[in-house]
């Protein structure tokens, strides 16, 4: 019997110069270290010929247009080397975000509008013991999250323009450049920062506001992903953005009420968090523009938390969310 296993599997992924081009990644310079993984190797509009014959009985169905579609989480961990790009740096950009190294400083990436420009796609490779799925104008959506007790994480939703599966051998990867994260925890992360500043061209700081005691920051960047087939092209469209995320807060008395009152004045504030202590592997979440809505009382242990839904938005555009690290 054969005994193909789940944990033989290597995926790569590397930036295209052109969409849709293979960029023919490798185990030595784009593997993936991931977990929690998901194929969907074949996502078909099926066509039902649906034949009128003197009996009853179904007929067979066409395949029609096709996609692949995938998910999975990678730890959000910086690269180890000031300002230098992490290994997860080409996945983000193929969910619609420019990448911005400021030399001896950081990493940034920020959301784009425009993705006729280079490096808005991936090409992935993912070899499941002995079968190659193979997919080219990869786009998708991404979900960070800081969670207590919980690793630093980037999950990823993936469509992709679809290529026959092949057999091949599993390829030898490197995953040196993936960094372990500390876990998110009170001696590694910092406390939440509603109304402080966020230094965009020096040291990654956040400076002043208030601190809140919390469970953490998800966020969900909400990229409208389409597979578009035309005669001619087909395409992975990423067509709208809405950041969205949540928050759960240990609050006082006081801060609750001052809390409401800003969920019923539609108030803007920052929120950032940096989560981190070896130098280099840092990473922080900074949201310039963030609405905290629909409050709901939770339980903790016996312990009174208030969660809240968060809604970035843009403030000069282009800017309603940044991923930082590398510093």
């Amino acid at each position: 019997m054969p005994n193909r296993l789940i944990r033989n599997t290597a995926i790569l992924a590397k930036l295209e110069a052109t969409y849709g081009t293979d960029s023919v990644p490798t185990g030595g310079a784009n593997a993936i270290l991931v977990t929690n993984l998901r194929l969907n190797p074949i996502n078909a509009n099926n066509v039902d010929r649906d034949i009128i014959r003197p009996y009853l009985g179904g007929s067979e169905q066409l395949v029609g247009t096709r996609y692949i579609d995938f998910s999975f989480d990678v730890e959000y961990v910086g690269s180890g080397t000031v300002a230098t790009a992490p290994a997860w740096a080409p996945l983000v950009q193929a969910c619609g975000c420019g990448q911005v190294l400021t030399a001896t400083v950081r990493a940034d990436y920020v959301p784009i509008s425009d993705l006729s420009v280079t490096n808005t796609s991936i090409t992935v490779y993912w070899y499941d013991d002995g079968v190659l799925h193979k997919a080219t104008g990869v786009r998708g959506n991404v979900k960070p999250m800081m969670k207590v007790g919980e690793r630093p994480m980037l999950s990823f939703e993936f469509q992709g323009l679809y290529s026959t599966a092949t057999a091949a051998a599993l390829p030898s990867t490197t995953l040196t450049g993936w960094k372990t994260p500390q876990v998110v925890a009170d001696q590694f992360t910092g406390d939440l920062i509603f109304g402080g500043t966020h230094a965009t061209a020096t040291a990654p700081l956040l400076v002043g506001g208030t601190s809140f005691v919390s469970q953490g920051i998800e966020l969900d960047y909400g990229n409208t992903v389409s597979f578009v087939p035309l005669l001619g092209q087909e395409t992975v469209e990423i067509t709208q953005r809405n950041v969205t995320g949540k928050v759960t807060l240990d609050l006082s008395a006081a801060q609750m009420v001052a809390q409401m009152a800003a969920v019923e004045g539609n108030t803007l504030t920052t929120i950032g968090v940096s989560h981190g202590t070896v130098a280099n592997n840092k990473a922080l979440i900074w949201l310039p523009s963030a609405q905290l809505i629909n409050p709901q009382l939770t339980d903790l242990n016996g312990k009174r938390l208030v969660s809240f839904d968060i809604r970035a938005v843009p403030v000069s555009g282009n800017d309603e969310v940044r991923l930082v690290t590398s510093f």
